[in-house]
């Protein structure tokens, strides 16, 4: 019986493998056209976007007593937050920012005491940039006290400063606060309003 199966399965081995001859894979292959591409123009017809060319106005966003009052607080707190962990140097930007709210609102006392503190601790830093920036500031300040000698003087120190640092565009900016001083010192006028003694102590001592 084995004998049977082997002769068999011989049988059909050598048939099928007699037909290897009918596949040349080196056999040159007929060749198709290549179907063309399809041409489909339809994006063409979409419509154009087009761009408005219509300025957008600015729009000024007034400051409100009640929003003046929220960024006091805010900036208050963080410098009180520098000044307890000794961050002099942030403390004296954010007694800068205080001060430029208080010119604003011609709150000019409280505006020179945060510069004092500002220009005092940038001094101690060597914070050079810095200290010019608040001694112009503080001549803004004097000129509307009308006190013009003190924020001649004070120029002048920003205008030395920066000039041995050999920082040409602060000494530009400071030769034109000092002609505007000396072109309009007898003009300037400004209707100074001081702040609640109360209140201006309580600051100060909440800072200290």
């Amino acid at each position: 019986m084995r004998f049977i199966l082997l002769v068999i399965l011989c049988s059909l081995s050598l048939s099928v493998s007699a037909q290897w001859y009918k596949y040349n894979p080196f056999k040159k292959h007929e060749r198709f056209p290549q179907i063309a591409a399809l041409k489909d123009h339809s994006i063409k017809r979409l419509p154009i976007a087009q761009i408005s060319k219509n300025k957008i106005a600015k729009t000024k966003i007034e400051s409100t007593p009640y929003a003046l009052f929220l960024m006091e607080a805010s900036v208050m707190k963080t410098a009180q937050h520098n000044m307890r962990f000794r961050v002099y140097n942030s403390a004296s930007y954010n007694f800068s920012d205080l001060a430029q709210m208080y010119q604003k609102q011609n709150r000019l006392s409280e505006a020179k005491w945060y510069l004092l503190q500002s220009l005092q601790i940038s001094r101690q830093q060597n914070d050079n940039r810095h200290t010019i920036t608040n001694l112009i500031n503080l001549a803004a300040v004097k000129t509307g006290y009308g006190d013009y000698a003190q924020a001649k003087q004070d120029l002048v120190e920003a205008r030395t400063l920066a000039s041995s640092l050999g920082l040409s565009m602060d000494v530009a900016a400071v030769d034109k606060q000092m002609r505007y001083l000396e072109e309009n010192k007898d003009m300037l006028k400004t209707e100074i309003r001081y702040a609640e003694t109360a209140d201006t102590t309580d600051s100060k001592v909440a800072i200290k």
